[in-house]
This record gives structure tokens, sequence and C-alpha cells, in this order.
């Protein structure tokens, strides 16, 4: 390039008076050695992908939607886009990437391996193997609460009690059976179940409409900050004793309540028990290069990611590669091989 430039001034300084048909042939040069000498990245199309996240209340969507802002600070280097749509949550976004509608999606650990597996909604259509992991987020904490009055401590005293398990075909319902089970409950017959959505399950307690209810949740959670600020005195509830459940299920893990941010519940310390994951996923169709670049964009700006929300406090690079339940996208896999995580 320079050499030619060069060649150009000499033409230029000898043709002091040159016609017009001089002057096309060097531009002709100039236009020629542009090309030539310019990075094929600088004329590549950009690539629009879509995140399904959840519903606008919950943490799925603004963790998407930042998500989608740290990949497009780099848009001009790696040349992805990425917006977030609000979803009704995890199986809408793993039926949208696998369809191709979406190129990624957050969804819980459990709906990725049931999915993967064809299980649950996905028992008709059958394993969806093209689906994949790209990394895991906070946990998704399996939460009871319970009135102080009700005299509940611990999940083995919801015998004969009023719980909410949530409504039928919601993932927090087959938590909270799941739950109730592992402690040796036939929960159709020991417990008196309410089937209300979790939005509502708050004003039901405080009410005296129910002594419990589960609740599958990130914290902090406004719902659960709503349940313990009533006049109704509230506690959350410890659920242990699981090992078996925890042994045959891939996507539970130990967790526990963090009682900081419930300063109204009666509790004096964190509270154990056990959840899912949100995860990331992604279609093994969706090229590598705009996988990596996701997910270069995420773990590259981490400290940043987790003062996004207080959901994010206790994320680790480690940690965001445990709890997934399809195989790892390999553009992930490349990035995690490349930063020493695998």
């Amino acid at each position: 390039m320079i050499l030619l430039q060069t060649h150009i001034k000499r033409v230029v300084a000898k043709r002091r008076r040159a016609t017009p048909r001089h002057w096309a042939f060097l531009r002709g040069l100039l236009i020629i050695a542009f090309f030539a000498w310019t990075p094929p990245s600088l004329f590549a199309e950009t690539t629009h992908v879509i995140i399904g996240t959840g519903r606008p209340v919950g943490v799925y969507h603004p963790t998407g939607k930042t998500i989608a802002k740290l990949v497009n600070q780099k848009s001009h280097i790696h040349h992805v886009h990425a917006t977030a749509e609000s979803t009704t949550g995890s199986v809408f976004n793993i039926n949208a990437v696998m369809t191709g509608d979406f190129e990624f999606g957050i969804a819980q650990s459990d709906r990725q391996y049931q999915a993967f597996n064809g299980l649950a909604e996905w028992r008709d259509k059958g394993p969806q193997q093209d689906l994949r992991s790209v990394f895991s987020l906070y946990p998704e904490v399996i939460t009871l609460c319970a009135t102080v009055f009700s005299g509940i401590r611990d999940i083995r005293d919801l015998k004969g009690k009023r719980v909410n398990i949530g409504n039928p075909g919601s993932g927090q319902r087959q938590h909270a059976i799941d739950a109730l089970e592992a402690v040796g409950f036939a929960w159709r017959n020991d417990l008196k179940t309410e089937g209300a959505k979790v939005t509502q399950a708050p004003g039901l307690l405080q009410d005296g409409r129910l002594d419990a209810f589960f609740y599958t949740v990130g914290h902090p959670s406004d719902a659960l900050k709503q349940a313990t600020q009533g006049s109704t005195r509230v506690r959350f509830v410890t659920i242990k004793g699981i090992e078996k459940l925890l042994a045959k299920t891939p996507y539970y893990t130990r967790a526990f309540v963090p009682i900081g941010f419930y300063p109204d519940a009666v509790n004096s310390g964190d509270v154990e028990t056990f959840g899912v994951k949100a995860t990331c996923v992604t279609s093994v169709k969706v090229p590598k290069a705009v996988v990596y670049a996701l997910t270069k964009a995420v773990f590259e700006n981490l400290a940043w990611f987790k003062s996004q929300h207080p959901v994010n406090d206790l994320l680790t690079k480690v940690g965001m590669l445990e709890g997934l339940s399809a195989p790892i996208h390999p553009g992930a896999m490349q990035y995690y091989r490349e930063a020493g995580l695998k």
C-alpha cells in the first residue's frame, strides 16, 4: 500500500497537467489499493440476533437486556447486534430457539434438561437434540414462605396445611411437587394444596387464606418482599434432607434464601433449600462466531454485568459453567478454552 501511494505521488508530480483520462486512471489505482488492503471485516454484514427473555416484571427480561447491551458495545468489531424480547419464559424461549425464531433464550435448567431429553412439554415432540447451552446465570431458589402463626419451620411441617404450589403447568408447581415427594408427602392427600398464580400468593398469605406458598425465584424478589412486609409475620422455611432428589436430578443444586434481602422476615440467618439455575441457551444451528461473540461479551465484562442487578451478586465464571443440562455450544466452548475455564 505504501509503495503504491509513493508511485502515485511520483506520477502526479510528473503529470502536473494531467488530462481527465490520467486522473481517472489514478483514481482507479487508489480504489483497487483500498479494497486490496482493507481488512475484510470492515465490509462484513451485521448479524442480528434475538434473545428471548421473560415478562417485564421478572428478572429474565432485564438480564436479557443487559446481555444485549454488552454484545452491542462491540458490534463494530464482531458484527453481531442483539435485541432482547419479552416473552412468557422458559418453554416459549426454548421452542423459539428450536424453530429459529430466536437465536438465544433464557430458560430454567430443568426446562433445558426436559427439552433436550424429550420430557414434560416436549414428550410428544421428542428430544430437542439441537438445543445447546451457552452459560448459566443466577440460582432460581425454591423458596417456601409461611406465616409464623402456622408453626411451619421445616417443609415436613406442611402436613394438613393450606399450601399454594403454583398454577397447573408452571415450572414452580413441579418444583414444589418434587420437594414434597422428596420428603415423603403424598401431596394430593397430605396437604390442602392450592393452584393460584405466584403473583397472588403473597396477598393470600397476608389475608390468612394460605398457611404457606412455594415460589421459585431469583433473590431479591419484590413478591417476597411484599409477603414479608404485611401485618402477618412471615418466615422462610427450610427444605433439607433431599439428597436422593439432588442425586437423581442433574438440574437441581443446593441453594439458600439470602435473608439479608428480607429484613422484615423473622428468620435470623440464611435459609437452606435447593433450586435450579437460569441459563442461556441456543441452537447448534446458530453460527459459532455469533455464540462466541455473545459469550465473550458477558464473561469479559462480568463485573459490570453483576452490578446491573443484585440477583447476580454471587456469579462467578466457574459457577456459570455449572448446572448446564444440554451440551455446550462450540462457540461458547471456544471462548471457555481460550480463557482457561475448560
